[in-house]
């Protein structure tokens, strides 16, 4: 029993449409979901992905107006790590963010960003085979477009205090790059701990609110049962309509979460037009006419590219 990697990272945004534009139409990836947080339905969910809205490739943010500025600290993911295929694709990314007014900074072979609200990227060249996850883009040659999640970077003041939760839950250390993987049959993803800032983190706009890890569908229970042994307080298994998911946090701090590979986003909306109406899971329906008033609109860039 292997998880298979990283099934997507969750982070908060003060604007939604700013938050589209980039996501969309400066890094190339697709709206494959736009709904509601399950938790509190009176703001969106949005979901970033390849074409085929595949875990592995799932940026996801809750949109909360007028949320402060975040801040990450001890026990919060601070960098993303997605993966490119070669370092002519991190050239051509140094040039676009480089053109549209972002700073950039070389880190050991990636390129370092941050996005409008200060949540950190790099962009690394993948060593795998894992099979790459692509969005079209009219400005992006696929062969440079973002390629999936490599891994993600959090700050924990006693790194050694995770390890008997990850081994738990099957990830391999990784010495000589400080990080430790979860690797299935199907894909891999990984985490590192780095030493906090001496600030305390602050959860709101830019910063990650979670990290989920796959599971295959039949195997969630078991996933939780681990980490229950491990002395994590893992939440009852919840149905996300999506996916199912349990959450908990690893002893660093970090929100984990575990979700299952399925059943996906074409559940309630077809592959050609994901992500082009606020989807609304069967529970949540019956609030249609309370909440999609109250949301701020969003225009997708991509759909008047397809035009």
């Amino acid at each position: 029993m292997k998880l298979e990697g990283i099934h997507h990272i969750s982070a908060i945004t003060e604007n939604g449409q700013r938050n589209v534009d980039f996501y969309v139409g400066t890094m190339g990836l697709r709206l494959v979901k736009k709904t509601v947080n399950q938790d509190a339905p009176t703001v969106y969910h949005l979901f970033f992905a390849d074409e085929g809205g595949s875990p592995g490739s799932d940026l996801t943010f809750f949109e909360y107006p007028g949320a402060s500025p975040g801040r990450a600290g001890a026990g919060m993911v601070h960098r993303i790590v997605w993966r490119v295929g070669s370092i002519e694709a991190i050239e051509f990314w140094a040039t676009r963010l480089g053109e549209l007014g972002l700073d950039t900074r070389a880190d050991e072979g990636g390129l370092v960003f941050t996005d409008p609200e200060g949540l950190d990227h790099e962009l690394r060249v993948s060593d795998t085979d894992d099979p790459p996850l692509t969005a079209r883009h009219p400005e992006i040659p696929e062969k440079f477009a973002l390629q999936g999640f490599e891994g993600v970077r959090a700050y924990s003041a006693v790194p050694d205090a995770s390890e008997r939760i990850l081994e738990s839950l099957e990830f391999e250390r990784q010495e000589d790059a400080g990080r430790w993987e979860a690797r299935g049959e199907g894909r891999g993803g990984w985490i590192a701990y780095d030493k906090p800032p001496e600030q305390r983190g602050v959860q709101g706009a830019g910063s990650v609110h979670h990290v989920a890890w796959a599971s295959r569908l039949d195997e969630i229970d078991a996933w939780r049962e681990r980490a229950a042994a491990s002395s994590a307080q893992p939440t009852p298994i919840i149905d996300r309509f999506y996916f199912a998911a349990v959450y908990f946090r690893e002893p660093s701090g970090v929100l984990f979460e575990i979700s299952t590979l399925g059943p996906g986003f074409t559940v309630d909306e077809p592959l050609e037009s994901l992500g082009e109406k606020l989807s609304l899971p069967p529970d949540f329906e019956h609030l249609r006419s309370q909440v999609e008033p109250n949301l701020r609109p969003i225009v997708n860039p991509r759909l008047s590219w397809e035009e």
